[in-house]
């Protein structure tokens, strides 16, 4: 039975990948941001254990596990949590930079440093979920597009550096998926919201477990998704 932590699980692409982790049987670690969420993922996934640990706040998660009990080995680390805010570069706070980098970037990095060891132990898996952004920027996207463009950063880095240890490590880009971060984005963006017109989070999920289930021989580290109507 393999184990799994995942970041992001409430909602969009974590919760179905989280669903489908659980119908194989396998062991599930899920991270909420406070103690009503993990109250509220428990009552999802009965059968899965979770652990508190808010990105946002990344100077606090290695308190946070170690006042916990992690996994001791994990197949995999699965990171889907994210956020965004959207403004010209000329309008955009520095408050809303530094909570982007954090749930997006430095928070995913402190918590792959933190877990890591538990990831070596079975030659498991990272997987970050990115985001077309994470390759090209658009105008208003600046600090979420920075943000995953350093993820994709944290994540080539990894690769070369826990290869040795059999370690894989692999970046999703979906474009744009019908998840609550989609609806929010039309929001500020002023634009009517259609879930008909782009990527079903089932379709993401689909694509990182068939990277986790590729055979040992072959490490596939970078998937792209594209809506497809």
């Amino acid at each position: 039975m393999a184990s799994h932590l995942i970041t992001g699980a409430g909602s969009g692409i974590g919760a179905v990948l989280a669903t489908r982790l659980a119908e194989r049987g396998d062991e599930l670690w899920l991270l909420a941001r406070d103690a009503r969420r993990a109250a509220e993922l428990r009552e999802r996934f009965p059968d899965a254990r979770t652990l508190v640990g808010d990105l946002a706040d990344p100077a606090k998660l290695s308190w946070a596990l170690g006042h916990q009990a992690p996994p001791v080995e994990l197949d995999s680390l699965l990171h889907v949590a994210g956020m965004v805010e959207l403004a010209p570069v000329g309008e955009l706070p520095v408050k809303a930079w530094q909570a982007t980098l954090n749930v997006n970037l430095v928070g995913p990095a402190e918590l792959t440093r933190l877990l890591l060891p538990s990831v070596r132990l079975v030659k498991g898996h990272v997987v970050f979920v990115n985001s077309g952004a994470g390759l090209r920027a658009s105008a208003d996207w600046s600090a979420y597009a920075a943000s995953k463009h350093g993820l994709r950063a944290l994540a080539d880095s990894l690769r070369l550096e826990e290869h040795g240890n059999g370690v894989r490590v692999t970046s999703v880009y979906p474009g744009r998926t019908a998840t609550a971060m989609q609806v929010k984005v039309h929001q500020q963006e002023g634009r009517v919201y259609d879930a008909g017109q782009w990527i079903e989070p089932e379709s993401v999920a689909k694509a990182i477990l068939a990277a986790l289930d590729a055979s040992r021989d072959a490490e596939i580290t970078d998937i792209t998704v594209r809506p497809g109507r």
